[in-house]
């Protein structure tokens, strides 16, 4: 059974939005060898332009490097952190506006991540289902996503995509504050724009807090 790919509709969403729509979705990347590795989105950080000061593209700013926030929804943007680990952005609706991928749910070929992740070949470390793709680094190292792979518009590519999965079950989304962004000042730095399913052990960091605060909404005897 093929699931359906998102086509450029599905991104042309206010930021926040598509932030939150492409939880649950399946990132799906075709590697050279053929293998198809898959995984389940289950984080993500919304990254507004504009007056979003934790934004590359804060106040309208446009490199060689932050074009492809500006190009059409559903475009890729690929850039390195640390000079030697990247990170996935996907183009939303509104100039500059693009939505990070933060954390997987594997889902097919793991050993193939796993391969991927080996930073030592002779003295390989096993690593947990959970930790493949707990972060927008690690997840890029499984995938094997670099640079090579920036401004890709993904509903037409056959390398990288992302598509329906093929049950839709409502999850609920916890909205918390984005991570590593204090240096922006404390109004941004407040705003909850990171997003993850509920409980989700396959998220980079998890805030017990919300949890706990959802949990009393849901159910206010969970309190007592």
């Amino acid at each position: 059974m093929s699931s359906r790919k998102l086509h450029s509709d599905d991104y042309n969403q206010e930021c926040s939005v598509l932030a939150q729509y492409l939880l649950g979705k399946i990132l799906v990347r075709k590697l050279e060898n053929g293998k198809i590795l898959k995984g389940m989105i289950v984080e993500t950080e919304a990254y507004l332009g504009g007056d979003d000061k934790a934004s590359h593209s804060y106040n309208g700013k446009v490199t060689e490097r932050n074009k492809p926030m500006y190009a059409a929804p559903g475009t890729s943007y690929v850039y390195a952190i640390y000079g030697m680990y990247y990170c996935i952005n996907i183009s939303a609706q509104g100039a500059g506006a693009a939505v990070l991928l933060r954390a997987l749910k594997p889902l097919e070929n793991l050993e193939e991540m796993r391969s991927n992740r080996i930073t030592n070949k002779n003295n390989p470390k096993t690593l947990k289902e959970v930790d493949l793709c707990n972060g927008p680094s690690k997840l890029c190292i499984s995938f094997n996503i670099t640079k090579e792979l920036n401004n890709i518009f993904m509903p037409e590519s056959d390398i990288l995509w992302v598509e329906e999965p093929h049950l839709s079950d409502w999850t609920p989304i916890i909205k918390t504050t984005r991570i590593g962004i204090e240096k922006c000042g404390a109004e941004w730095a407040a705003q909850k724009l990171r997003y993850y399913v509920f409980k989700c052990p396959y998220v980079s960091k998890r805030d017990k807090k919300s949890e706990k605060d959802f949990t009393i909404l849901q159910d206010p005897d969970a309190s007592l």
